[in-house]
């Protein structure tokens, strides 16, 4: 029975440590994308379409204030990267991005939007949410005293739970845009891939599953580790290339996608250590 019981706790103290390499991984790949995006921006000099909206009408001061943005976006990642004061930026920055999502991109592409309205017009929005969420998700993570008098603190706490949600709306979202935009999102797979329609269902159902899954928490680290896989191998033999022959593309689209997607690669996986209980 005692050797069982050691046998019992060296094989969830594996999957433990297991998993927090996971989450660790996961907040270096968020933290290098969300670096990455601000230099982006400070190199072309305006916001990212990730980010905020190309509004029709002059905002007076939007290349300082994209400047100023890109500097934090800098200073963000580089503080998640090295492990400093993980809880605070994560928190301000899942705030700001919410902010700016619900403040920006909702009202402009329900009103602004100057073409047809459909369900694609929502991709960056999307991924701002899932940026967002992934900066409560990180939050959830950090081990650091959450003892805090601020009211703002108090009220971006509660937001960590829902952090899963926004990430994993934004995921159903994209699988239903798989569905949807079939023979246009088809033509991102690689030549060399064969049968471009099947990869492109398989991955649209994927998405949606492993959403449904983590928000309903069934199966959601299995779930979680899947996408972030799955997502990461879209990043080495989609992403990486496309960005690697068009850097400077549509002010490097193609680059901050390439981030992007590694930035949703680590928020799944700091899905998947986070829903680990530490063993006592």
């Amino acid at each position: 029975m005692p050797r069982s019981f050691a046998l019992y706790r060296f094989i969830h103290l594996s999957m433990y440590i297991n998993m927090h390499g996971l989450t660790k991984a996961g907040r270096i790949f968020y933290a290098v994308a969300i670096a990455a995006t601000g230099f982006q921006q400070l190199f072309y000099g305006q916001f990212s379409r990730m980010l905020f909206p190309t509004w029709p009408i002059h905002i007076p001061g939007i290349r300082w204030i994209a400047d100023f943005g890109s500097l934090l976006l800098i200073y963000a990642g580089g503080l998640l990267l090295f492990s400093r004061k993980i809880l605070l930026v994560s928190l301000a920055l899942g705030g700001c991005l919410l902010i700016m999502f619900l403040f920006s991109y909702v009202p402009y592409d329900l009103f602004i939007f100057p073409f047809p309205k459909t369900f694609g017009i929502w991709t960056n929005a999307l991924k701002e949410l899932a940026l967002s969420g992934g900066a409560f998700i990180i939050a959830g993570s950090a081990t650091e005293d959450r003892e805090n008098n601020s009211s703002l603190f108090r009220l971006l706490s509660k937001l960590i739970p829902i952090g899963r949600i926004f990430f994993s709306v934004t995921m159903i979202s994209f699988g239903i845009m798989h569905l949807l935009y079939t023979d246009m999102i088809s033509q991102l797979v690689p030549g060399w891939i064969p049968a471009h329609i099947f990869w492109t269902y398989l991955a649209g159902l994927s998405l949606i599953v492993s959403g449904v899954a983590i928000i309903l928490k069934i199966g959601s680290k299995l779930a979680a580790v899947l996408l972030g896989s799955m997502i990461l191998v879209w990043l080495i033999f989609l992403h990486i290339p496309r960005a690697l022959s068009q850097p400077f593309t549509d002010r490097g689209n193609e680059v901050i996608s390439a981030f992007s997607a590694l930035a949703f690669s680590g928020i799944a996986f700091a899905i998947a250590g986070t829903s680990v209980k530490k063993i006592k």
